[in-house]
Protein backbone atom coordinates (compact mmCIF):
# COMPACT_ATOMS: atom_id res chain seq x y z
CA UNK A 1 0.00 0.00 0.00
CA UNK A 2 1.61 3.11 -0.91
CA UNK A 3 1.34 5.77 2.21
CA UNK A 4 2.16 9.75 1.74
CA UNK A 5 4.91 11.23 2.89
CA UNK A 6 3.62 12.60 5.96
CA UNK A 7 2.60 9.71 7.27
CA UNK A 8 5.96 7.80 6.75
CA UNK A 9 7.55 11.27 8.44
CA UNK A 10 5.28 10.60 11.17
CA UNK A 11 6.19 7.09 11.25
CA UNK A 12 9.86 7.95 11.26
CA UNK A 13 9.95 10.60 13.89
CA UNK A 14 8.24 8.03 16.39
CA UNK A 15 11.06 5.45 15.67
CA UNK A 16 13.79 7.90 15.73
CA UNK A 17 12.46 9.04 19.25
CA UNK A 18 11.77 5.53 20.42
CA UNK A 19 13.46 2.47 18.94
CA UNK A 20 15.82 4.73 17.35
CA UNK A 21 17.61 5.59 20.62
CA UNK A 22 17.87 2.61 22.10
CA UNK A 23 14.11 2.66 24.13
CA UNK A 24 11.57 0.33 23.59
CA UNK A 25 8.47 1.11 21.09
CA UNK A 26 5.39 2.99 22.82
CA UNK A 27 1.72 1.71 22.33
CA UNK A 28 -1.51 2.37 24.60
CA UNK A 29 -0.58 -0.68 26.21
CA UNK A 30 2.94 0.31 27.23
CA UNK A 31 6.12 -0.66 25.89
CA UNK A 32 6.25 -3.36 22.75
CA UNK A 33 7.83 -5.82 24.62
CA UNK A 34 8.17 -8.09 21.20
CA UNK A 35 9.51 -6.72 18.07
CA UNK A 36 8.93 -7.39 14.96
CA UNK A 37 11.22 -9.97 13.34
CA UNK A 38 10.55 -9.85 9.83
CA UNK A 39 8.16 -7.94 7.17
CA UNK A 40 7.33 -9.21 3.62
CA UNK A 41 6.85 -7.39 0.76
CA UNK A 42 5.31 -8.60 -2.66
CA UNK A 43 7.17 -9.22 -5.89
CA UNK A 44 4.65 -6.14 -7.32
CA UNK A 45 5.67 -3.53 -4.60
CA UNK A 46 9.50 -4.15 -5.15
CA UNK A 47 9.20 -4.39 -9.06
CA UNK A 48 7.11 -0.99 -9.17
CA UNK A 49 9.84 0.73 -6.59
CA UNK A 50 12.85 -0.18 -9.06
CA UNK A 51 10.85 0.41 -12.15
CA UNK A 52 10.87 4.55 -10.34
CA UNK A 53 14.58 3.44 -10.29
CA UNK A 54 17.52 3.82 -12.31
CA UNK A 55 17.27 1.29 -14.76
CA UNK A 56 21.30 0.53 -14.37
CA UNK A 57 21.41 -2.68 -12.02
CA UNK A 58 24.51 -1.01 -10.06
CA UNK A 59 23.04 2.40 -9.29
CA UNK A 60 18.39 1.79 -9.12
CA UNK A 61 17.44 0.39 -6.42
CA UNK A 62 15.87 1.12 -2.73
CA UNK A 63 15.67 2.34 0.35
CA UNK A 64 14.51 0.64 2.98
CA UNK A 65 13.56 2.70 6.10
CA UNK A 66 13.13 1.26 9.93
CA UNK A 67 10.04 3.17 11.13
CA UNK A 68 7.82 2.47 14.06
CA UNK A 69 3.74 2.67 14.19
CA UNK A 70 2.11 5.46 15.66
CA UNK A 71 -1.13 4.87 17.58
CA UNK A 72 -3.24 6.79 14.66
CA UNK A 73 -1.65 5.06 12.01
CA UNK A 74 -1.98 1.73 13.28
CA UNK A 75 -5.76 2.42 13.60
CA UNK A 76 -6.25 4.06 10.70
CA UNK A 77 -4.53 1.24 8.41
CA UNK A 78 -5.39 -1.64 11.12
CA UNK A 79 -8.45 -0.64 12.38
CA UNK A 80 -9.40 -4.15 13.58
CA UNK A 81 -5.96 -5.00 15.60
CA UNK A 82 -4.20 -1.50 15.89
CA UNK A 83 -2.49 -2.79 19.74
CA UNK A 84 -0.51 -5.17 17.30
CA UNK A 85 0.55 -2.72 15.64
CA UNK A 86 1.16 0.66 17.21
CA UNK A 87 4.93 0.89 18.82
CA UNK A 88 5.96 -2.05 15.82
CA UNK A 89 8.79 -1.57 13.67
CA UNK A 90 8.07 -1.45 10.16
CA UNK A 91 9.84 -1.04 6.84
CA UNK A 92 8.56 1.99 4.58
CA UNK A 93 10.27 1.23 0.96
CA UNK A 94 11.24 4.41 -1.66
CA UNK A 95 12.74 3.83 -4.65
CA UNK A 96 16.44 5.42 -4.51
CA UNK A 97 18.99 5.78 -6.68
CA UNK A 98 23.31 6.03 -5.79
CA UNK A 99 24.51 9.23 -6.40
CA UNK A 100 28.19 9.95 -5.58
CA UNK A 101 27.77 6.59 -3.78
CA UNK A 102 25.14 7.81 -1.62
CA UNK A 103 21.37 6.54 -1.65
CA UNK A 104 19.11 9.01 -2.49
CA UNK A 105 15.18 8.89 -2.81
CA UNK A 106 13.27 9.38 -6.28
CA UNK A 107 11.70 12.55 -5.80
CA UNK A 108 8.05 13.10 -7.05
CA UNK A 109 9.47 15.33 -9.86
CA UNK A 110 11.11 12.46 -11.04
CA UNK A 111 8.07 9.96 -10.92
CA UNK A 112 4.68 10.51 -10.73
CA UNK A 113 3.68 11.63 -7.13
CA UNK A 114 5.53 10.86 -3.60
CA UNK A 115 5.39 6.86 -3.36
CA UNK A 116 6.03 5.42 -0.61
CA UNK A 117 5.68 1.92 0.32
CA UNK A 118 4.05 0.15 3.53
CA UNK A 119 2.14 -2.66 4.73
CA UNK A 120 4.22 -5.38 4.06
CA UNK A 121 3.07 -8.46 5.97
CA UNK A 122 4.84 -8.61 9.17
CA UNK A 123 5.71 -11.16 11.90
CA UNK A 124 4.50 -9.82 15.11
CA UNK A 125 1.56 -10.58 14.34
CA UNK A 126 0.85 -12.58 11.51
CA UNK A 127 4.13 -15.08 12.18
CA UNK A 128 3.88 -18.89 11.14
Amino acid sequence: MKISKKDFEEMQKKYKQEVGQGKPGKNPKGDVTKQTEWVFFDRDTLQNLLDQADQDGKTGGIKFYLTEYTEELAKKWHPTEPNSYSGGITLVLKAANLKDGKPVDVTDSEVAGEEYENRGIKCPPTCQ
